[in-house]
């Protein structure tokens, strides 16, 4: 049993990294596009890590998270709301990272691979154990 629901980790976690990589593509698609017409590093960060949001949540709610994602109504709105939060959390730390070190004089770029990696993790903690956790029997 338990080799199955390691199994089962795994796979989500797999399909997590591949959702992950699609929103990524909009998100990087979109940074640079911002940054070759002159926008600020940190604005054109926030922004295209926004527009990865919502590709993010369509794909984590259709081909991740399927078995836990919540029913219409009260609980699937404070789902949403669970995502967006855990979204602006990586926004952040993504905006904080690529501010701080376009200021400090690397290059963009490099700052936002930095922050991907690190807004990756933080956004899959709080994704796979806030949520879309599986609901209890108390729950």
């Amino acid at each position: 049993m338990i080799s199955v629901l390691t199994r089962i980790r795994d796979i989500r976690f797999i399909r997590y990294v591949l959702a992950s990589v699609g929103a990524l593509a909009v998100d990087m698609g979109s940074f640079l596009a911002l940054l070759s017409i002159g926008m600020f590093a940190a604005a054109a960060s926030a922004l295209s890590y926004s527009l990865g949001i919502a590709a993010h949540w369509l794909l984590s709610s259709r081909t991740v998270f399927t078995d836990t994602v919540a029913d219409r109504g009260t609980a699937r709105t404070k789902q949403k709301a669970l995502f967006v939060i855990s979204a602006l959390a990586g926004l952040a730390l993504t905006t904080v990272i690529v501010g701080t070190g376009d200021l400090a004089g690397f290059d963009p770029r490099i700052a936002k691979l930095v922050a991907i990696a690190a807004s990756f993790a933080l956004t899959w903690l709080l994704r796979s154990k806030i949520v879309f956790r599986a609901s209890g029997p108390a729950d």
